[in-house]
């Protein structure tokens, strides 16, 4: 059996999916545009029944008639699109422990597409990247992209 685990940002929502996800996407429709502040949302589905919530609670925003979107009330971070009459549910693929499993077979709402995606691979790199996630990385307090028993981690003396 294929088990996807995820939640958000802070760790005060964490999920598990007992199925592989299915349907995955890029979604560049302005609803997901401004549900996940970004210029697209990364999503896959699963039946309702193998989705579970393991810490804490979602909070939902009713973004249209059929829609809602769930995200963690803590952090803000974007954590599923239900459309409430069907028996599946989506999750945003970014905040999967292992986003990198589920790659995109489609997208959907093109006619918002940012123009200048194509181009992206040739926009100039940083040159102080490393030494910024360096600098920020001893204060990270992101949740670890892995099941903990508690979070916040304890601090030891």
């Amino acid at each position: 059996m294929t088990v996807t685990t995820g939640g958000c940002q802070c760790g005060a929502v964490r999920y598990r999916i007992d199925q592989a996800l299915e349907n995955a996407h890029i979604c560049h429709c302005r609803m997901c545009q401004k549900a996940s502040g970004n210029y697209f949302q990364p999503l896959a589905r699963t039946p309702k029944a193998k989705f579970s919530v393991t810490r804490g609670e979602i909070g939902w925003f009713q973004s249209s008639d059929i829609v809602r979107r769930g995200f963690c009330r803590d952090c803000g971070t974007p954590l599923l699109f239900d459309v409430v009459a069907r028996d599946t549910i989506n999750v945003v693929l970014g905040a999967l422990d292992d986003p990198e499993a589920v790659k995109p077979t489609f997208q959907c709402g093109s006619a918002e597409k940012m123009p200048w995606f194509g181009e992206l691979d040739t926009v100039e790199l940083s040159d102080d990247e490393t030494a910024w996630y360096a600098a920020v990385a001893p204060s990270n307090h992101q949740h670890p992209d892995h099941d903990t028993e508690q979070w916040p981690a304890e601090k030891r003396s």
